[in-house]
């Protein structure tokens, strides 16, 4: 592990990375060129001490796990991903993993999307990445911890579990499909493994062994301000990656469009960064 050449790749890839792509208000006193360190650490599910020993070369050496929530909260290219990951004294992600890293084309998409709440998934639904809007209808995903920040997972085992049947036995053969593109992926063993633990639900639905995938609808988002809004659901998928760009939407003159726009003016002050 080569702990300073490390540090110096953090510090260089945090210091590129600009609030507003990873949906974060800049705030009126920023000093530091990029992201701080606490928006690392919050984006990439990790403690800020954590994130300051490694920027400073006297971290321990970081699991695969760590270095993959960082290569996503920095935004890093593959290749400079894989370069973080030969610093640390790791091999670089294998094929056959699910893909986590979102193409930077994508991202633009998302920021140009101000009008929409729109969010990144991965093929087992770990949310990626998302816009302000997204943020301020469905909640601040940087501030769950990194194995939560999945949709599935926050069906089944978040606060407000969906009691939508049909589209819960999509959610659950979209993982069917996932495992069968991605069987020696340790993580979504893992995830699969806590969700028949802690849902039996899921469990049910998993037994009977029914693939799917991510289908074009209709959601009821429970707003802890707004009350529930039902918006359309939109599916863009992203085959390079096996991705998908989830955009939520609803029809004009409706309370939901009155609500959106009310979030698209206020929305951000609730996530506003403490100064």
């Amino acid at each position: 592990m080569d702990r300073a050449e490390l540090a110096a790749v953090l510090r260089t890839a945090r210091s590129r990375v600009k609030p507003a792509d990873v949906g974060l208000p800049a705030g009126p006193r920023r000093q530091v060129p990029g992201l701080r360190r606490e928006e690392v650490a919050q984006l990439a599910g990790l403690g800020v001490d954590y994130v300051i020993r490694l920027e400073q070369g006297r971290g321990p050496r970081p699991s695969p796990q760590v270095l993959s929530a960082l290569a996503r909260a920095l935004r890093l290219s593959d290749d400079d991903r894989d370069t973080m990951f030969r610093l640390a004294g790791a091999a670089p992600p294998q094929a056959g993993r699910v893909p986590m890293l979102v193409r930077p084309s994508v991202l633009r998409l998302l920021d140009r999307m101000a009008d929409l709440p729109a969010l990144v998934l991965s093929a087992k639904s770990d949310v990626l990445a998302w816009n302000p809007l997204a943020a301020a209808l469905l909640g601040d995903f940087s501030e769950l911890p990194s194995r939560q920040r999945n949709l599935i997972w926050q069906r089944f085992l978040g606060k407000t579990p969906d009691p939508d049947a049909e589209s819960a036995a999509d959610c659950v053969g979209c993982l069917r499909t996932a495992q069968a593109r991605y069987p020696e992926d340790p993580d979504l063993a893992r995830l699969i493994a806590d969700l028949r633990a802690g849902s039996a639900r899921f469990d049910a639905l998993w037994r009977a062994r029914r693939s799917g995938r991510l289908r074009p609808g209709s959601a009821t988002i429970e707003h802890p301000e707004l009350g529930p809004l039902t918006l359309d659901v939109d599916v863009l998928q992203e085959p390079e990656t096996d991705q998908n760009v989830l955009v939520y939407s609803v029809a004009p003159g409706t309370p939901e469009a009155s609500a959106l726009e009310l979030l698209r003016v206020t929305g951000l002050e609730r996530f506003a960064y403490p100064q």
